[in-house]
Formats: C-alpha cells, sequence, structure tokens
C-alpha cells in the first residue's frame, strides 16, 4: 500500500510578495524596532511573546552564554579561520560543534536531571529526598553531576548567584530552581569537594521554570555562543592569534618527540607529511 504523503506544514512563519509573518506576527509592523532579540528568540521558541518578566529572565540566561574566553570553541572556530578565512561560516560552525556535555550542553543535561525528577515526585513533595537521591544516583555510579563545579571558578561560579537572585525577583525561582540549588549543597556534603552550582546549572533549572523542553535547552547556548564565535572571529581578523598557537603546539610538540628520541624513520622524507 502506498504511503499517504504527510502534509508539509510549519506554524513557525510565512511570506509572500507583500507579507513577513513569524508566530501570527507581521513582521515589518509588530516585530522589528518593536521587540529586542531576546523577546524575538523566545517567540521564536515558544510560539508567544514574553511577558515583561520572562523577557528580562530570558535575555539574561543568554547574554551569560554569548562569551566565556578563550575555550575551546572559541580556539576551534578561531584555528578553522586560519585554515579557511573566506569561510566565517564555516569556523562558526567548528566552535558550535564542540557545545556538548562539558562545556555549555550541560545545562541540556541539568534541565534533563531535574524536570524528570521534579516530574516524577508528587505534587508539593518535599525536594530534600529528591536531591538526596540524585547524588546518591550519581555518585554510585561515578557520573558528573550535570550543572555543578568549575574549573575555574570556586568556591562561588559568580554567574549562578546573579541568575537565581534574578529567577527569584521575576517570580521563576520555583521547584526546579530550589532543587538545582539543593542537589549543589547535597553534592558538596557527600564528596566534601567544592562543587558550586554553575552557570549552566542554573541555566537548565531556569530554563525548566521557563517552560522550555529539556531537548532544545542546548539550543539556546548555540544561538547565543554563535554571537560571542562571531566577535572572536573578527577579533581574529584583525589582531590574529591562531597562528601562533598552531605554531607553538607544533613546535613544542616536536621538541618534545625529539627529546624522546623520536625522528623520521628510513623512509620519510621531505614533503612527506
Amino acid at each position: 500500500m502506498a504511503r499517504k504523503p504527510r502534509p508539509l506544514r510549519s506554524a513557525i512563519a510565512w511570506s509572500d510578495a507583500d507579507h513577513v509573518v513569524v508566530r501570527g506576527l507581521d513582521l515589518p509592523g509588530e516585530i522589528l524596532g518593536r521587540m529586542g532579540l531576546g523577546e524575538f528568540a523566545f517567540l521564536q521558541l515558544t510560539g508567544r511573546a514574553p511577558s515583561a518578566e520572562e523577557t528580562r529572565l530570558f535575555e539574561a540566561i543568554v547574554i551569560c552564554l554569548v562569551e566565556h574566553g578563550l575555550t575551546p570553541s572559541a580556539l576551534a572556530a578561531r584555528l578553522t579561520y586560519l585554515g579557511a578565512p573566506e569561510s566565517l561560516q564555516g569556523a562558526v560552525a567548528a566552535g558550535i560543534l564542540g557545545l556538548g556535555s562539558v562545556f555549555v550542553g550541560s545545562m541540556e543535561g541539568a534541565a534533563r536531571m531535574l524536570s524528570a525528577a521534579v516530574a516524577a515526585a508528587p505534587a508539593g513533595a518535599p525536594l530534600g529526598p529528591l536531591a538526596e537521591a540524585i547524588v546518591a544516583e550519581h555518585v554510585a555510579a561515578d557520573r558528573i553531576i550535570p550543572g555543578l563545579g568549575h574549573p575555574v571558578h570556586k568556591p562561588v561560579d559568580p554567574r549562578a548567584p546573579v541568575l537565581f537572585a534574578l529567577a527569584a525577583e521575576t517570580g521563576f525561582a520555583g521547584r526546579h530552581v530550589q532543587l538545582m540549588q539543593l542537589v549543589g549543597a547535597e553534592a558538596e556534603r557527600v564528596t566534601a569537594r567544592s562543587l558550586p552550582v554553575n552557570a549552566t546549572g542554573a541555566i537548565g533549572a531556569i530554563c525548566c521554570e521557563l517552560g522550555l523542553p529539556a531537548h532544545v535547552v542546548r539550543g539556546i547556548g548555540v544561538m547565543a555562543r554563535a554571537i560571542g564565535l562571531v566577535g572572536h572571529l573578527l577579533e581574529e581578523s584583525r589582531d590574529p592569534i591562531a597562528g601562533e598557537l598552531w605554531r607553538r603546539a607544533d613546535e613544542e610538540a616536536s621538541a618534545w618527540a625529539r627529546e624522546q628520541g623520536g625522528g623520521a624513520g628510513p623512509e620519510a622524507g621531505p614533503g612527506s607529511g
């Protein structure tokens, strides 16, 4: 039996010769000059314009994710740009590909962990036992608890308290935020280590409070970090460091190999690389 073609539909946008409509709003007449980028991003994701409180909180988490220095994603983008300066988009894509479970993408892990725990618990159930169970499960399995700890920011990630304060001020410090904070405290108690709730943990919790599905949370990091990467590539075009990174890595690695007694094999010769 032949498969019946599925209708091709999208509720996001449509256009014709005279119109561009996004989520039911006229782009030229109702959006341009009236909405900020954060408001428009929220509209694109949820299908509705955010409230003033949602706008303030959502824009804060997006801005928080734009920049964090010479991270692996920024270095990947700069090094790709060195090899292909004609392809800005390729260099940005190279940086974005590195957003995973360790950098930026951990916010998705935190959102999944929190949303699953809160959804499975009876309404109004105390959160302390939930935090204890989450930590015990991760410790027993020797798994990293998403949203906790930071290689640089110790004993506090300075971004997290500000994000949590904004969540409280805007009325979004609900059960997901509270649970993330309790998980952090419980993890530090059990492990006797400094494991502050980091920015991605706070953002994962806040995204749950804003009603965003966990599987799209990493996407917020992707769109935010794309802004940062374009900034890095503009700087790279004016004041490059990628060539220096490449030369130093090659020189230092080659020097170490020579010290270990390595060298060209009998069949190696000029141009073999």
